[in-house]
């Protein structure tokens, strides 16, 4: 299900591929376009979510099990979706997500090799099948994105081959749905990365009434 109003824009890819640095650039260039926009992020954006949050990537908290890994992540999310996501869609903004299903699809799924169909559903139920109109992947191998981080939380302290699975599991869930993806090389010029992006946008962004295109 993708919302009849608003325009629902999500960032994806593994942890220090650049999404905070696009993110930035799209809002500001949004907001001089004269649109709302609502910036957002999982987990984490709503009180609830900052709890879920502190559990889920303090290193202090320790091992957790990968199923209930799962399910704290997807309680973040419905919450999400329920308190910021859908109020924001309603009055026609612009949500910019940074992190969304795809997220807990790649880590939760493949990497914590849990059965991403199960994972999937849970996701779903979560956020009501609630869909982007968007979902920009950024691409970059794990190795190389992760030596920008110099204090690593909880899930990006876990090792290489987690984090392979995760960036793959980006790639295939954008092949599935090329219409609804846009992947770039999130090793080239920011500046191109972002003009891309616009690009895929714009035809969104404007109906003939001014109004926006779901």
């Amino acid at each position: 299900m993708r919302s009849d109003r608003g325009l629902f824009v999500v960032f994806e890819g593994g942890d220090g591929v650049g999404k905070t640095t696009q993110v930035d650039l799209l809002c500001q260039w949004m907001s001089e376009s004269g649109h709302e926009i609502v910036r957002t992020f999982e987990p984490g954006d709503s009180p609830l979510g900052a709890a879920i949050r502190s559990l889920v990537l303090d290193p202090a908290t320790g091992e957790i099990s990968p199923r209930a890994e799962a399910l704290l992540y997807a309680a973040d999310k419905a919450h999400h979706v329920f308190a910021v996501v859908e109020p924001a869609l309603a009055r026609g903004a612009v949500v910019v997500c940074d992190r969304y299903v795809d997220s807990m699809l790649a880590y939760q799924g493949a990497g914590r090799v849990l059965v991403p169909a199960e994972v999937e559903q849970i996701a779903r139920w979560a956020t009501k099948d609630l869909r982007p109109h968007l979902t920009v992947v950024l691409d970059l191998e794990p190795g190389r994105a992760l030596l920008t981080i110099s204090e690593k939380d909880r899930v990006e302290a876990v090792g290489d081959g987690f984090h392979e699975r995760a960036q793959q599991s980006f790639i295939e869930l954008a092949a599935r749905e090329p219409e609804y993806y846009l992947v770039l090389d999130a090793a080239g010029d920011r500046t191109e990365i972002a003009a891309a992006i616009r690009a895929r946008l714009e035809p969104l962004l404007s109906a003939p009434d001014g109004s926006l295109v779901p």
